[in-house]
């Protein structure tokens, strides 16, 4: 499997919890101390934690260390890896539904011409 795929497999894994993206939506609004971060969810630390290491794994999100204190931000480039392999299938199936459109076109119009 090429890394390119295993690349977009890791971020629609990552993508595909309701609290990682709750997650991403919270660090779409800058930088956070993950202490802080980890209050708005009702979960151990150490579950968290797991949540925000398969975020930073497929490269979601980034952390730094500063003192004591670790700090979380979004990484965009992986998104647009997504977003664009999205919109790739996005256009062939426009193009599949467009191209269904024209034949039930044709096809209700040879039955009206009979």
């Amino acid at each position: 499997m090429p890394n390119e795929a295993i690349a977009l497999d890791s971020i629609f894994h990552a993508l595909a919890n309701p609290t990682r993206r709750e997650v991403l939506g919270r660090l779409g609004r800058g930088p956070v101390a993950m202490t802080e971060l980890s209050k708005a969810f009702q979960m151990a630390l150490p579950s968290f934690l797991q949540h925000l290491q398969v975020l930073e794994k497929c490269g979601l999100v980034r952390s730094r260390k500063t003192g004591r204190v670790r700090v979380y931000e979004l990484e965009p480039a992986p998104m647009k890896a997504a977003e664009h392999w999205l919109e790739a299938q996005r256009t062939q199936w426009e193009t599949r539904f467009d191209q269904l459109d024209a034949f039930l076109i044709s096809q209700k119009e040879k039955q009206n011409e009979n």
